[in-house]
């Protein structure tokens, strides 16, 4: 039954339908109501909190209100449904500043993906979070999920769900099992779920191989991450039937750069050049940078089936044992790939910059080109060093130019984060026999920074294109004007900020983050006072969890990461769809048409995030599952390591010599009964007052891993070693 509103919750409201979707500081509605006086605006804001726990209005972090959709529907919301592993949903929707969790009783028949409707119905528990329970499940996520078969002596077959697919068991008709074996890793999608108390049935759509191979084990990661590694025939066929050959009326169309001194430099087992450069010096001084793209979208025209699965994958996927293309190897490693000594189509991005690392002149230009040389970054390293070369010349410049490029990056507030990257030495069986952690050179800055700097560059070209019509023109701005798709970053969350200085106090690191203002210097200085500590790694990590993620958006709010005010992505379109987009917009904008329309990049700035992220997800656990591999053939093996990471679970211990993480559980150190304290962020002894701590070095033993999950277990190993005090 509906409760009366008050008269003055009738004020409130009636006040606030006239914003109806803005939301309204009290201060603001105080004055406007007259109940700015001390008593009255008590009274206000007693009844503001009244109506937000009631669900009448709904409250952002700043505390700024606006009315819910309406009385009766207070609290019914729709959105997409993710649900951990212990099966929790948790449903984000805009207006609230974290996600509704929804219980595991309350998930009804809902399965991650989903679009549901649900009922906010209130805060609870310690940290008073906003709870719900789903309603109706308004449709399917059409989703992959993948686990292995059971097949039981009746005929009956039954898929027990990896941990990151479902939390619930499905049952499978023998025709709809593809004839899969028992103990079989699948793929497989649902049919029906009618009542939360039955099984949901599914049909398989993919065998994986056997359960602990190498390869459904890879596969499992991505089809947990909606990752599909073959391309359908069609578009394999679409691919191989383009033409390889460049036909006589580019030559003549495009700048022809064939003779000019421009050469790729990649990772040595790279096949998909997409990027070269050239640099010149010019007579008043300055440095002349070319940055050259393969042109793509010469041949990846919209609407085509190709184009529809590039859109469809928005990037491409780097395991640690294989890549999963965006587009066909016939493109990408093939037509598009600008190979040495072969003619190539490429969108150039010609920089003048003068000694101080400012662009004062630029270029945009359809080219042709033939790289002279294929450089790995161990070679370029090589040249940088002082080897002899045809092109040392070129090669210095350029070094000596993104040496410029990034102090003054870091001078105006971008962040430094060189966090080292795993690198596997597998057997013929994929699995994994070394860790050793990737080297970064000089060669590998000197590219980066061409390439931010090509990337600045076109985002900055579209601004100077709307300024000028705006100001030619005298038109007003409008979303539709010359909308662009930038790549943004949004500033830290101050409060996982002052998370971060709760963990470092007690090790002695000082850090006082402004809650009211977030910039760049304080964080950089954090990363410099924790340089060569222990902790580095462990910390930058937790800066980086700090941050918002980095989203394709037309709304431009600049890079805060790399402090660019404008920033696109346009340098890697055999590998990123929103390069493919970037490059439509310059070709549209150069012969004087519209591209896409704002609402349009909306979208596709949704879908290529969401597509960045479970890539980014798969990757991570590709590299987790062959960390795990590695130490299950290490079980009972010592390490010396550090703690990374203190919780109510245990320790989080990362080891010193060997590029894997895994935890010591609280309940495994069985000296003494350990009490998780949240303020000093440590494990203490109840009786023996020993403290385990963020930094403490301390030495474990392999107890166990788990494949399935992607899980290390340690057990402490000597304790007269260990820093625990």
């Amino acid at each position: 039954m509906t409760k009366k509103k008050s008269s003055l919750e009738k004020l409130i409201i009636q006040f606030l339908e006239h914003y109806p979707d803005t939301f309204v500081p009290v201060e603001l509605m105080a004055g406007a109501l007259k109940m700015d006086n001390a008593r009255e605006y008590k009274k206000l804001t007693k009844a503001v909190h009244k109506m937000v726990t009631r669900q009448m209005l709904r409250q952002n972090k700043s505390g700024h209100v606006k009315p819910a959709i309406n009385e009766e529907n207070s609290g019914i919301q729709e959105g997409v449904i993710s649900v951990n592993r212990h099966g929790i949903g948790f449903v984000k929707l805009e207006g609230y500043d974290d996600d509704i969790r929804i219980p595991r009783k309350k998930m009804g028949v809902a399965l991650p993906g989903d679009f549901v409707r649900i009922k906010v119905t209130g805060k609870t528990g310690p940290n008073n979070r906003l709870e719900g329970r789903v309603l109706e499940i308004r449709s399917r996520g059409n989703r992959l999920f993948v686990g292995t078969l059971t097949r039981e002596k009746t005929g009956a077959c039954f898929i027990e769900p990896d941990e990151k697919s479902a939390q619930t068991s499905f049952f499978v008709l023998p025709e709809n099992s593809l004839d899969a074996k028992h103990n079989e890793k699948v793929i497989f999608k649902l049919i029906d779920w009618i009542n939360p108390r039955t099984l949901p049935e599914a049909v398989i759509v993919d065998r994986l191989g056997l359960k602990n191979t190498n390869d459904a084990a890879i596969l499992s990661i991505l089809a947990e991450n909606q990752i599909v590694s073959t391309f359908p025939k069609e578009v394999d066929e679409f691919a191989d039937k383009i033409a390889t050959s460049i036909p006589k009326a580019e030559y003549k169309r495009r700048m022809d750069l064939r003779n000019e001194v421009i050469f790729t430099i990649d990772p040595v087992d790279a096949k998909d050049f997409d990027d070269a450069l050239s640099i010149a010096r010019l007579e008043n001084g300055n440095y002349y940078l070319g940055v050259h793209i393969a042109d793509v979208t010469h041949y990846v025209k919209p609407e085509s089936v190709l184009d529809k699965e590039a859109h469809e994958r928005g990037t491409s996927v780097y395991l640690v044992d294989r890549v999963i293309p965006m587009l066909p190897e016939s493109l990408s490693n093939g037509v598009c790939s600008l190979r040495p000594n072969e003619d190539k189509l490429c969108y150039s991005c010609f920089m003048e910059i003068d000694n101080n690392g400012q662009v004062v002149d630029y270029d945009i230009r359809e080219t042709v080109i033939n790289s002279k040389c294929r450089f790995t970054y161990e070679e370029a390293q090589e040249v940088i060093e002082g080897k002899p070369h045809e092109f040392s010349e070129q090669m210095k410049h350029l070094h000596k130019l993104s040496k410029r490029l990034t102090q003054l990056r870091f001078e105006h507030g971008a962040m430094d984060f060189d966090t080292p990257e795993p690198r596997f030495i597998l057997d013929d069986a994929g699995k994994p026999v070394d860790i050793i952690v990737k080297k970064r050179f000089d060669a590998h800055r000197l590219v980066e920074e061409c390439m931010l700097m090509a990337n600045k560059t076109v985002a900055l070209h579209v601004e100077n294109l709307r300024k000028e019509v705006i100001k030619s023109q005298g038109k007003k701005k409008n979303p539709d004007l010359y909308p662009f798709f930038y790549r943004i970053h949004d500033k830290p969350d101050p409060e996982k900020l002052a998370n971060i200085a709760e963990n470092v106090g007690p090790i002695g690191i000082k850090f006082k983050p402004d809650m009211k203002k977030v910039n760049s210097k304080v964080i950089n200085e954090l990363l410099k006072a924790v340089d060569g500590h222990i902790l580095q790694n462990t910390i930058n990590e937790l800066v980086l969890r700090s941050m918002a993620k980095a989203v394709y958006s037309p709304k431009n709010i600049g890079h805060f990461g790399l402090s660019f005010e404008h920033y696109a992505h346009f340098t890697s379109p055999i590998r990123r769809y929103p390069d493919v987009i970037v490059h439509r917009l310059l070709k549209k904008y150069a012969a004087g048409i519209p591209g896409y329309t704002f609402g349009e990049l909306e979208q596709f700035g949704s879908h290529c995030s969401n597509r960045e992220k479970m890539a980014v997800n798969a990757e991570r656990d590709s590299i987790k599952l062959k960390q795990v591999e590695y130490m299950s053939a290490r079980i009972g093996n010592t390490y010396d390591g550090y703690i990374s990471g203190v919780t109510d679970r245990g320790l989080f211990v990362s080891l010193k010599d060997v590029y894997c993480e895994g935890l010591v559980h609280i309940s495994d150190l069985n000296d003494d009964y350990y009490v998780y304290d949240p303020n000093r962020h440590i494990l203490l002894g109840r009786s023996n007052k020993k403290s385990f701590r963020l930094g403490d070095e301390i030495t474990v033993k392999v107890f166990s891993t788990n494949i399935e999950q992607r899980t290390i277990d340690f057990v402490m190993a000597d304790r007269k070693n260990s820093s625990a005090k």
